[in-house]
């Protein structure tokens, strides 16, 4: 990753900070996308920069394409580059699936534009500079809620299904300028949508490993995505077992 320059939205927190990090740590310059979390933004360029690293705070709405574009516009004023694109922004709040009237037009709207919309809008706005690149890659952070259909919400496990599959649409029609690849996480320890340490522990007794995947295990897995120029179309699963080998016994 030394001297290639990378952009992972949603990067201020949770796996994006631990993509961030590593990927600073690994010799790239870091674009840290965020929407609202500024300050957990600011928190993780400082920790990347007292690191001996290399970040820039770029604020976007990914769900919004010209914030996209605009956002695309400073990294190549700022940079003239793009090696790496991460989609890892993301968003949900629970919805019990049984609950079909629960799950409002609003909540929909919100979690396809974020999570599915928002991807395809960064790469389309990042491609011609991606093209440009001798070590494209595009990471999308997807979920194992999308091989299940078990989430926060139906529209959680719809968007994340959806990004899976533009995932292979995108490695057919990019190739072979761009490698595009996806990281599906199960549960991790990171409070999205709300989550409490009550559910999370029966994850570590079910886990095959005896523990469920961490932040660093997925950005662990981004780096290989990064860096590993014979894999494209893939989806590694990031779970410690649960979806291949099912529950401990």
């Amino acid at each position: 990753m030394k001297n290639r320059v990378a952009l992972v939205t949603g990067g201020g927190t949770g796996m994006g900070r631990a993509i961030s990090e590593l990927f600073a740590r690994e010799g790239a310059h870091v674009f840290v996308n965020y929407r609202a979390s500024k300050a957990a933004a600011e928190e993780t360029a400082a920790a990347i920069q007292a690191a001996g690293g290399s970040a820039t705070l770029v604020q976007a709405d990914v769900g919004d394409e010209a914030e996209v574009r605009a956002m695309i516009a400073t990294i190549h004023d700022a940079a003239g580059r793009l090696d790496v694109l991460v989609n890892n922004a993301g968003w949900s709040t629970r919805v019990p699936h049984a609950q079909l009237e629960s799950l409002s037009d609003e909540i929909w709207r919100r979690t396809l534009d974020t999570n599915l919309l928002g991807p395809f809008y960064c790469v389309r706005a990042a491609v011609s500079m991606l093209k440009a690149s001798a070590h494209a890659a595009i990471i999308n952070v997807a979920s194992t809620g999308g091989l299940t259909g078990t989430a926060s919400s139906m529209a959680y496990v719809a968007s994340k299904a959806g990004l899976l599959g533009i995932t292979k649409s995108l490695a057919r029609a990019l190739a072979p300028e761009i490698r595009v690849n996806a990281i599906a996480p199960g549960l991790i320890r990171t409070g999205f949508a709300s989550w409490t340490e009550e559910h999370y522990r029966p994850g570590d007794a079910a886990a095959p490993l005896g523990r469920l995947a961490t932040v660093e295990d997925v950005a662990a897995a981004a780096l290989y995505l990064a860096t590993a120029g014979g894999v494209t179309g893939e989806t590694i699963v990031v779970d410690s077992g649960l979806y291949h080998l099912g529950p401990r016994t």
